[in-house]
């Protein structure tokens, strides 16, 4: 099975095929500090491809050292590094971590769905 990033989902489809939706990725969920995050993923090799949706009031409970290109698609997210910057990623914005190189983590009060590659 392949998958294939489509109108904010991630569908499988049979590799070799032209893309028939057969069956949506499953949602795990993941719980914060605070809120919900829930994911749909799809490994592609050593590649991780995901979408997450931030529940309103998302808190991580913990900080991350995993590297991502993340690019919020919808909603809000606040980003804290631990040296204490913070960004704010709005739809249509992105940032890029590389593994071990600045650990953060995240909140948002209004909610967020983000494509997720590391």
């Amino acid at each position: 099975m392949q998958c294939l990033w489509f109108d904010g989902k991630i569908h499988k489809y049979r590799s070799g095929h032209m893309p028939q939706f057969q069956s949506e990725v499953e949602r795990t969920e993941h719980k914060g500090e605070q809120g919900v995050a829930y994911w749909r993923t799809c490994q592609l090799g050593s590649i991780r491809v995901r979408i997450v949706e931030d529940t309103p009031g998302y808190l991580a409970d913990h900080w991350c050292s995993k590297g991502h290109i993340l690019l919020c698609v919808k909603g809000e997210l606040h980003t804290e590094l631990q040296d204490g910057r913070k960004f704010v990623l709005k739809p249509g914005m992105s940032y890029q971590v590389a593994d071990n190189a600045e650990p953060h983590h995240s909140f948002t009060a209004v909610g967020a769905t983000l494509f997720i590659v590391d």
